[in-house]
């Protein structure tokens, strides 16, 4: 009986675990998209300008 016990608390902390890695790729995904998104805006501005300067 205390070996069911066991195994069903260890399996919670395993469960607890994925959930928290899974929010943690999930925080660092959305890090990645936002930063790409604003710096990618603004790249793309400095271009348009350094190009408008040779046209």
């Amino acid at each position: 009986m205390w070996n069911k016990v066991r195994l069903s608390l260890c399996n919670r902390w395993v469960g607890q675990g994925l959930v928290e890695y899974a929010l943690i790729l999930f925080l660092i995904a959305l890090v990645v998209v936002t930063s790409l998104t604003v710096m990618g805006t603004g790249l793309n501005d400095t271009y348009n300008t350094i190009s408008g300067m040779f046209t």
